[in-house]
């Protein structure tokens, strides 16, 4: 159901928008779509729009993850010595901590992701890949909430793991979206 649930989660946003923007909210995304023409500058997609895109887009999950602790402050408070867990609510944690494999497992599941838009088969992900890294696939569903956890006054809060946060779940994202779009554009389709 989990992994269901952060499907969803992708795919709906994407629908409900894609027919007045094109629906990335995912700074790899932009970046990958950017590199392959798909958000061109004849279409009015500038390196400068691309900025304030990516921009809006870390915006967005910054802003998401100080709802969330407002939503969820009392519990917070409630609760005492959640340390790790408590990051989790904002971020994503390797299930093994080893920052090259990190990086690579993100490339992975953020191709699948890549690729499967690129072939509008939709938003989907193989599952396979959250319980490796968390499902990051995202800065802004990662970093930017992880940003919002360090400046945030919680109660109990530990570390925001910047060595981890700004190794696999920044890196790896962008280099799967650019090999998935660079190999979608090399098939004979």
């Amino acid at each position: 159901f989990i992994a269901l649930g952060w499907g969803l989660a992708v795919a709906l946003p994407a629908a409900a928008f894609s027919g007045i923007c094109p629906a990335s909210y995912n700074p790899a995304l932009t970046i990958a779509l950017f590199a392959d023409g798909t958000l061109a500058a004849a279409d009015g997609y500038t390196i400068a729009v691309i900025i304030e895109m990516i921009i809006a887009e870390m915006a967005g999950g910054f802003i998401g993850a100080v709802l969330v602790w407002v939503a969820f402050k009392p519990q917070f408070d409630a609760s005492s010595d959640l340390g790790d867990s408590l990051r989790g609510v904002f971020c994503t944690a390797p299930g093994v901590r080893n920052i090259p494999y990190n990086i690579l497992q993100e490339a992975i599941a953020t191709f699948w992701l890549v690729f499967a838009i690129k072939a509008a088969c939709g938003a989907f992900d193989l599952g396979t890949f959250g319980g490796l890294t968390g499902y990051a696939m995202n800065a802004a569903r990662d970093t930017a909430p992880r940003l919002a956890f360090s400046i945030l006054p919680i109660k109990g809060k530990g570390d925001a793991d910047w060595a981890y946060g700004l190794t696999a779940p920044l890196i790896g994202p962008v280099i799967g979206a650019l090999v998935a779009v660079a190999v979608y554009a090399a098939l004979p389709l």
